[in-house]
């Protein structure tokens, strides 16, 4: 026999479907990549749109763990070796955000740029 959902519920599961429905459109999001090789960054210096969320590619080509770390972005996150993760960030305001390997400070920095589009 066939029962109807309770109110709660019901609303439980449209309410739901709703907030799911933005990760539809993430391949909407622009993306740039960023590769960790002999604990350096390439490129050190990456440019994004101001105003604008974006995806950023970590690849960790090294054999060991590293961690994409940055006080001014309000991220961190551990890549162990030979893999690779997405970061969402954006939308940024003009400016510079540094970030660095907090396993290979030393080595391991660089900085994303947010300009406004031309």
């Amino acid at each position: 026999m066939f029962r109807p959902l309770p109110a709660r519920l019901a609303l439980a599961c449209v309410l739901g479907a709703l907030l799911a429905a933005p990760t539809a459109f993430a391949g909407d999001i622009p993306s740039y990549k960023l590769v960790v090789k002999n604990h350096k960054f390439q490129p050190q210096k990456l440019a994004v749109p101001t105003g604008q969320q974006f995806k950023l590619v970590v690849e960790n080509q090294d054999a060991t763990p590293m961690e994409f770390e940055s006080y001014e972005l309000d991220r961190e996150k551990v890549i162990v070796g030979d893999s690779t993760v997405t970061i969402y960030l954006g939308p940024l305001d003009t400016g510079a955000y540094k970030f660095f390997d907090d396993f290979h400070r030393s080595t391991t920095t660089g900085v994303i740029e947010a300009k406004p589009q031309k």
